[in-house]
């Protein structure tokens, strides 16, 4: 008779990765990506953004520098091979400021869907052909959906990524890292809202560089590294 396995002690369910305490931060290093900032990856679970689940970013308005802050870690994906899929931005890239940030414009796409917005990222969550996903949906989301993507996202090898206005910062979410981002007086201030494990104490100011910006590489403002959507020259399809 072949004896019974010993039941795990606290002490080694504690020390898996997917099991975390209310005073410390999750750590799964090897589902994250560098976001590029050694201040924001200090405070997200992990180090880095996360990959198997959904993360929310929620804005005031656009034009903070918000891609600024993931251009890092797309620019990583995209360096390893990475498919890229941006469906519904407020703005087209703009390619010779994506492309001076390390992204390689054959493997990005931009997908407007429109109402079938949610639908669509589903569907390339669940294809496992895409690295990073990110999603503005036009008319907003419901709860199903939004549950929907998180279920789609989890235990995927790929960034997924809701852009949200700002004004449902109080709104439950069942993605497992919110942040919310404004303009600060010296850069852009990141308030984690939610993340695993412990609350943030308080928000990061971050001084983000804005590549290709240069007379020859962007003309007028930058948009999130993008230009406006009558720009259809400037398009990366």
């Amino acid at each position: 008779m072949s004896a019974m396995p010993l039941p795990a002690t606290l002490a080694e369910v504690l020390a898996r990765g997917d099991i975390w305490r209310g005073d410390m931060l999750a750590g799964l290093p090897e589902n994250v990506i560098a976001s590029g900032h050694a201040e924001l990856d200090a405070e997200l679970p992990g180090g880095g953004w996360p990959r198997g689940c959904l993360t929310e970013i929620l804005t005031e308005r656009s034009g903070l520098g918000e891609m600024s802050l993931l251009l890092p870690a797309l620019a990583n994906l995209s360096a390893a091979g990475g498919w890229l899929a941006l469906i519904d931005p407020p703005c087209l890239p703009y390619a010779p400021a994506w492309a001076a940030g390390g992204l390689a414009l054959e493997r990005l796409l931009v997908i407007r869907a429109g109402r079938e917005s949610a639908w669509c990222c589903e569907q390339l969550l669940a294809s496992g052909g895409f690295a990073g996903v990110l999603i503005w949906p036009e008319a907003g989301i419901n709860p199903r959906a939004l549950r929907r993507l998180q279920v789609a996202a989890e235990g995927r090898p790929t960034f997924a990524c809701l852009w949200r206005s700002a004004s449902v910062a109080a709104i439950p979410s069942p993605a497992p890292l919110r942040l919310a981002l404004s303009a600060g007086e010296s850069g852009l201030a990141v308030r984690i809202l939610k993340r695993r494990g412990r609350p943030a104490a308080r928000p990061l100011i971050l001084s983000l560089a804005r590549p290709g910006r240069s007379p020859r590489a962007l003309v007028g403002p930058s948009l999130s590294l993008a230009a406006p959507r009558s720009a259809a020259a400037a398009a990366v399809a």
